[in-house]
């Protein structure tokens, strides 16, 4: 009778030896994997400045200054609020696209201002007006940036700097002042090297 027991138990303790080998590899190689370095994730391209065709058709249809100026703040805003609610749903990479469109207005407006003739009290008004605009967005695109992933959220820090040199740039003409940087270079020619993209594109 006990030799009966024997048996039955004998194969059962041969199953038990590789079962043990397996969790043993299995923890291993868990293990190892959780050792390796993560390799840095590869930033996100920078968001292209982009003036959509029917807006270029809108603003090109209004010659009064102040209009013109408003409706492209206005338009620029409305981008903003898009690339706000993109990020809050996750879909960064359509964020991104709201950002390059909104940065492409905010640098159509800049020009825009700049062959006006700077003399004029209306038109340091139009600067002005930008100037408070600019001032609320920047906390907005910090808000952006900091629930955005690292990838993201340095194309974000960039649209932040880019946003406070053209609202000093714009302080500056409405004061009547040309500030120029330790290198001698303007704040209008830096703003063009703060975000990739040069030109802004017009489809």
């Amino acid at each position: 009778m006990l030799s009966s027991q024997h048996n039955l138990v004998e194969p059962a303790e041969r199953m038990l030896v590789p079962l043990i080998i397996i969790c043993l590899f299995c923890c291993a190689s868990t293990m190892a994997q959780g050792l390796q370095p993560h390799s840095p994730q590869m930033p996100a391209p920078p968001p292209m400045k982009f003036i959509s065709r029917d807006e270029r058709a809108q603003l090109d249809g209004v010659t009064d200054p102040k209009a013109h100026t408003r409706l492209a703040i206005d338009l620029a805003s409305d981008h903003l609020t898009q690339a706000e609610q993109f990020t809050v749903q996750k879909k960064y990479e359509a964020a991104a696209e709201e950002l390059g469109r909104y940065l492409g207005l905010i640098d159509w407006t800049l020009r825009f201002l700049s062959g006006l003739n700077s003399d004029k009290g209306k038109t340091r008004d139009l600067y002005r007006h930008l100037d408070i605009t600019l001032r609320g967005h920047i906390p907005r695109l910090a808000v952006m940036r900091r629930s955005t992933p690292v990838e993201y959220a340095i194309n974000l820090k960039a649209a932040e700097d880019y946003v406070r040199t053209a609202r000093s740039d714009a302080l500056d003409s409405f004061y009547g002042h040309t500030v120029l940087g330790e290198d001698g270079e303007k704040k209008s020619d830096r703003l063009k090297n703060q975000t990739s993209g040069g030109e802004t594109k017009h489809p």
